[in-house]
């Protein structure tokens, strides 16, 4: 019996550590930046004749354009021309493109929006209200026509619902529906409905998705339903892609998402009239195609086994590897550490706590945990960061014991080698 045991464990084991190899190994989440001068002069031409063709269109709203709310605020065309290269870089596109991409965020008003939110906190909206910039507010509330959205608008009711049907009828095939917040199908969608009809969620997004050039899930509940469909998921929740189907879908994850994240979608769709290259789980790659642990800065401390231990030990007074105490940044894809928040000044590694993986599916579940890694036995690896990564990493998670989702198996058969003297 014992040797059937150990049959059953070694497959086991095989099966868990393929799990885990195909997740540091993705062909989804390897970004290509360099395309070849011939794509990105194709390409080029394509955004020229996008930007002409837009010109051509009236403004969506007769608020004041671009150029003329930055001087407004005190700023200078030098902030915007700096904005705009960043953002060109962010979207992995060459240098040469931060003229089309300055050119596309002053006809941001010449593409509608309409935002719905579902099963949510609201917080994704906060974020966009919140983000920094070159009048980042500016370009998403005032320059961009942003024909419907529940918690801005003043209309209620029977006026809400007349002014969004009135929205996606005119708009009809052009517009860009944001969703933010899950969708519970429970009790015949019962569990949440909207406006004075009680239409229900789902049948409020459905018809929405309907005329919509293209469908953004933003935040994790609206991507993967996030925390309303985390165990026992009492709503069935789930995300916007499970219902919303035969449309272009971008997932944007994160609780909440990077409102740079969320303009640089759009600019995307401004500047070429498409939808930016997305992984696997539809989110796009200029975004999601970073791992948090490649671009930590505490990545240092990892390769050198420099560890936190436990809260306010000396370890974490001298900043060092959050990843005994929880950080999920090795299984974790996003740009935090790149980006960051609040206007660039930081994130959630950098004030001291661990990513706990919420641009992840079910991270509720399987991630969001403060609770230090039991039996932690984590060796300082050999050789350079990227050998860390893709010749460590599996030896690395299977021996920290995370005890979650397709690593629970592999953790336990990872200590009884240790037992053994075989690690």
């Amino acid at each position: 019996m014992r040797i059937l045991n150990n049959k059953k464990e070694r497959n086991m084991s095989i099966g868990k550590e393929e799990s885990v190899k195909k997740l540091f190994t993705a062909e989804s989440a390897q970004v290509d930046t360099n395309k070849g001068d011939s794509y990105y002069d194709d390409l080029y031409a394509s955004c020229q004749k996008r930007i002409e063709d837009l010109k051509k269109l009236k403004p969506l709203n007769n608020r004041m354009d671009f150029l003329e709310s930055v001087t407004e605020q005190g700023l200078e065309r030098r902030d915007f021309l700096k904005w705009a290269s960043a953002t060109t870089a962010m979207l992995m596109l060459p240098a040469s493109f931060t003229p089309l991409v300055a050119e596309a965020a002053v006809l941001m008003n010449r593409v509608p929006v309409i935002w719905m939110e579902l099963q949510d906190c609201a917080g994704n909206s906060e974020a966009l209200l919140r983000s920094d910039g070159p009048q980042i507010d500016e370009i998403i509330l005032d320059i961009i026509s942003l024909e419907f959205h529940e918690t801005l608008q003043a209309a209620s009711g029977h006026q809400a619902e007349k002014q969004m049907e009135e929205a996606m009828e005119h708009f009809k095939g052009k517009y860009l529906l944001f969703v933010e917040g899950a969708v519970p199908l429970g009790m015949d969608g019962q569990y949440g409905t909207i406006g004075a009809k009680g239409e229900t969620f789902v049948d409020h997004l459905k018809r929405g998705a309907e005329g919509a050039a293209a469908v953004v899930a933003v935040g994790s509940c609206a991507t993967y339903g996030g925390i309303p469909a985390a165990a026992p998921n009492p709503t069935d929740a789930v995300g916007v892609m499970d219902i919303v189907k035969g449309k272009p879908l971008i997932n944007i994850p994160a609780c909440p998402a990077n409102p740079s994240n969320m303009v640089g979608v759009i600019l995307h769709f401004v500047l070429t009239g498409t939808i930016p290259e997305l992984d696997s789980l539809l989110r796009p790659k200029f975004a999601f195609g970073y791992r948090i642990h490649d671009n930590c800065e505490r990545r240092a401390h990892f390769d050198a086994g420099e560890y936190v231990e436990e809260w306010g030990d000396e370890g974490a007074k001298n900043n060092f590897c959050l990843y005994k105490v929880g950080c999920k940044g090795p299984m974790t894809f996003n740009n935090c550490s790149i980006i960051r928040y609040n206007e660039g000044v930081n994130w959630p590694i950098g004030v001291g706590r661990g990513c706990i993986g919420c641009s992840e599916p079910d991270f509720w579940d399987k991630y969001a945990y403060e609770r230090p890694m039991a039996n932690a036995n984590i060796k300082a690896p050999t050789g350079g960061v990227e050998k860390t990564v893709d010749e460590f990493g599996l030896g690395l998670l299977t021996a920290a014991g995370i005890g979650i989702g397709i690593h629970a198996a592999a953790s336990v058969v990872a200590g009884k080698k240790a037992e053994g003297g075989q690690y």
